[in-house]
């Protein structure tokens, strides 16, 4: 099956850069390319595309006002890009509905290997986009029955449930999850899909901002460690590759 993605950047060259090192994949076209986020909303509400890649600076609409609009009027997943790991709208575009966020200096096979993810219903964080995450975090001051959501949010859970969301927290994948509860890929994903539906999110990037905003997890003192399992620590020390 065909993903069909629509690619917005108001930088001409990036924006044909990326459409064409998507287009030249078997299974993925690009069905439209926009210069701002109002032309890139009024693609994805015509063309109904699987993903939309989208800069987050743009002239007319920012690419997080057309997340949100996105992610509240279609199925399409947004994938969002930014120049900076520090980017400080990194929070606000994953609570748009943002499925995935990467550095615009994404290899080649990740670019590609991030749009094929999102499709697919899973979520997507560049490690050093994740440090910035978990950085915010560390420096907000602890949740207040006026402020995000309380732990008591999370009481809808069964023990195993929640456990699995703190796994979730921690950047595991569904692999690594069944092999900490010694229980089957496919109970993970049961476990996984209950939780988005009771407390009502969108993927496994809501999950880990959900576990975080509920005191769930704290922000370790390093920052990544709390994203990252041991594997995927030792990457993002290395080479700057995508968490799923």
């Amino acid at each position: 099956m065909t993903i069909r993605v629509v690619v917005a950047d108001d930088q001409e060259l990036v924006r044909s850069g990326f459409a064409m090192i998507l287009d030249a994949q078997p299974d993925i076209e690009v069905v439209a390319e926009a210069g701002d986020g109002e032309r890139a909303l009024a693609a994805v509400r015509r063309l109904r595309p699987d993903v939309a890649l989208l800069d987050i600076r743009m002239p007319v609409m920012d690419g997080i006002e057309a997340c949100r609009a996105i992610s509240a009027q279609s199925a399409c997943r947004t994938v969002m890009l930014t120049t900076f790991d520090a980017d400080e709208y990194v929070y606000e575009s994953l609570h748009a509905g943002a499925s995935g966020f990467l550095l615009k200096d994404v290899r080649r096979d990740d670019l590609v290997h991030a749009v094929r993810v999102v499709s697919a219903g899973d979520s997507l964080l560049a490690p050093s986009v994740a440090r910035r995450l978990i950085a915010e975090y560390t420096a907000r001051p602890p949740v207040t029955a006026s402020g995000a959501p309380s732990p008591q949010r999370l009481e809808v859970l069964t023990a195993r449930e929640r456990e699995t969301l703190l796994h979730l927290a921690r950047g595991l994948s569904n692999a690594e999850i069944a092999a900490a509860l010694v229980v089957s890929e496919h109970t993970v994903k049961t476990h996984v899909g209950n939780v988005l539906s009771k407390l009502g999110l969108r993927d496994r990037i809501q999950a880990v901002i959900c576990a975080y905003e509920t005191g769930l997890v704290a922000p370790s003192p390093e920052g990544e460690a709390a994203l990252s399992s041991p594997a995927q620590a030792r990457r993002s020390r290395g080479e700057d590759r995508p968490l799923r």
